[in-house]
This record gives C-alpha cells, structure tokens and sequence, in this order.
C-alpha cells in the first residue's frame, strides 16, 4: 500500500525482456539516507508496485531489481521504457504513518497520455487522455495517481474538454520532486483510479445470474 507522495527520483538502469516477462533495475538514493530496502519489500516504480527481487547497495545509494510479469508488461509502458529516464519511487506505508496523499495500491489500471502542459505562476496546469474504460472511476475533485504520484482532478472530459479527458495542477514542490514535467506532449503515464470508486462501480453494476 502507498500513499501517492514520491520519496526520491530513481534512474532505470537496466531492462532485460525474457520470454513474456521482463526485469527492471533501478538506481536510488533515498532522502532519508535509509538504504535498508530489503528482499521482498514493495516499491511502487512509476507508480507500478514492484517486488524488490535483488538489492546492491554502496555509498552512493542502491541499485534495486524487480521480476516484470506479462500482466506488468501490458499494463504499463515498462515493454518501451528506456534506460536513463527518471522514475517516481516510494516505499511501501508504514502502518501508523500519516496519509498525505491517497490510498494507492500501485496496481496500475491503465496507460495515459498527456495531451497539454500549460505554464501560470503557482505552477502548471496539466491535461491527459485517460482510457475511457476508466472515466467511471474519476470524479471533480477527487483523487487519481499519475505515475505514481497522487494528484487531485481540477476537471473531468465535458464542455470545452474532450469527454476522455481530466485535468490536475501540481505546484512547484511536485514539479522539482518528481518527473510528471519530464517529456513531452505524448508523454505516457500510468494511470489508477481511486480504489473506493473501483468498488462502487462495481456494486452498482454487478448482478448474480439467475439460479
């Protein structure tokens, strides 16, 4: 479980695709100064939840390398991702830590694409293309994840946005934290809906066959 709030920018690097699946490393320094990631232990990569597999660790932080299953690969942009680009790192919540952010699981619903980045001087206004599987389970002023990073939706698709569309804000804080402001329009993100809006949809919409 994660909260959405990204601990340190890593640096993929190394990807090695084997059969259907894949592994990914990761080079990390975490701000705390707490190298004490161990084997097992959840890591949420661009806000994918990945299972730490093999750990190095030196004076210069650690090197982190994670098992990519086929489900991973087709959910995420891991099958195109290139060595040297930055990703949003976070441990797994402590129980009795504070949630700043959201309740994340790191399971990643799907893939979306930023489609405007617009510059004011609190920060900057984003706008992504969401699979429309997925509109159901966003709402105005609710929660969603972006790569990894917990984000509040300022508008949903209607009026002058197309209808797949969301729109949220980040401050400069999140802008030097994180690599939402990395690339450019196109840009591919990893996308999950607000668990609780998972689960009311599916409530409303399931019905047992008739016995």
């Amino acid at each position: 479980m994660f909260t959405g709030l990204v601990e340190a920018l890593g640096t993929l690097t190394a990807i090695a695709h084997r059969g259907g699946g894949a592994q990914l490393s990761v080079s990390v320094r975490w701000p705390d100064g707490d190298g004490a990631t161990g084997l097992g232990d959840s890591v949420a990569v661009n806000g994918a939840c990945l299972t730490a597999i093999r750990i190095a660790a030196d004076e210069a932080g650690e090197s982190l390398t994670f098992d990519l299953s086929h489900e991973t690969l087709a959910r995420t942009t891991f099958a195109t991702a290139a060595v040297g680009q930055a990703c949003n790192l976070e441990r797994a919540m402590r129980l009795g830590d504070r949630l700043g952010g959201h309740i994340v699981t790191g399971h990643v619903d799907g893939v979306g694409h930023l489609l405007e980045k617009r510059a004011h001087p609190a920060g900057w206004d984003l706008i992504y293309g969401l699979p429309l599987a997925l509109l159901p389970e966003v709402v105005e002023k609710g929660s969603i994840c972006l790569d990894g990073v917990s984000l509040t939706v300022n508008r949903v698709g209607g009026g002058d946005l197309p209808v797949h569309c969301v729109g949220v804000t980040i401050v400069p804080h999140t802008a030097q934290h994180t690599q939402l402001l990395a690339g450019e329009v196109g840009k591919a993100v990893h996308v999950e809906t607000d668990i609780l809006a998972k689960h009311i949809r599916r409530l409303t919409q399931f019905s047992l066959p008739p016995s």
